[in-house]
């Protein structure tokens, strides 16, 4: 296998770095034994979406797509582990995670046995794929919204914000490069979401008594 592309690597390289910022939350619960103040829901859908740009890359046989995801998903099945691990109430976190593991399972059924035609299959998981990664970067939007009326940043991770930004650039040019709108498209968003909270971090910039508190893409 060939070495990746220079951009192949900034998509790689940010893309983990962003993955990356929930290290600060599994820190944090290994520390509390505890895990207030950190969602769930953010670790499941992520993994969510992983697993299924994971399977559009084994279509597309694309490396980079796959090497990102295959990473990114054990990342955050950690995070799901650790969570159930120290949370006090166990029945919701499974139940979610067995409807996660649930709709996984059918949708990999209806993919792979309801769709004979590959390219036909490669289209239908890229649009999915594409639907998911943009309801996932609007989904905070009402987040957004609270702020501008709290006048207060303090809920927003400036870390994910940059490696959001920047994984989000680096996608939306590789996926230019392979003219693959399954990719450009749905990575707009999050630059345009991205460029939102940057202006809300210089409107409202968090005080030495503010600190940052993360808000999942």
């Amino acid at each position: 296998m060939a070495p990746p592309s220079p951009l192949a690597a900034a998509c790689l390289g940010c893309t983990l770095a962003m993955f990356g910022t929930g290290l600060s939350d599994l820190r944090q619960m290994l520390a509390t034994k505890s895990v207030e103040n950190i969602q769930f829901l953010p670790f499941l859908t992520t993994d969510a979406n992983n697993l299924s740009w994971l399977g559009y890359g084994c279509l597309n046989q694309d490396w980079t797509l796959i090497t990102v995801n295959t990473i990114g998903a054990a990342l955050q099945t950690l995070y799901i582990l650790a969570y159930l691990y120290y949370s006090t109430a166990k029945r919701p976190v499974l139940l979610q995670s067995l409807l996660l593991l649930v709709m996984l399972a059918a949708g990999y059924c209806y993919f792979t046995l309801l769709i004979a035609d590959e390219r036909t299959r490669l289209v239908r998981l890229g649009l999915f794929c594409s639907v998911f990664t943009i309801s996932m970067y609007l989904s905070p939007l009402a987040d957004l919204a609270k702020i501008v009326r709290s006048k207060s940043t303090r809920c927003l991770s400036f870390p994910l914000t940059v490696t959001t930004f920047l994984a989000s650039t680096s996608w939306t040019l590789y996926g230019l490069q392979h003219n693959d709108p399954y990719i450009t498209v749905p990575n707009v968003p999050g630059i345009v979401t991205s460029i939102v909270r940057f202006w809300l971090f210089w409107r409202y910039p968090p005080g030495p008594d503010k600190p940052y508190r993360p808000l999942y893409a």
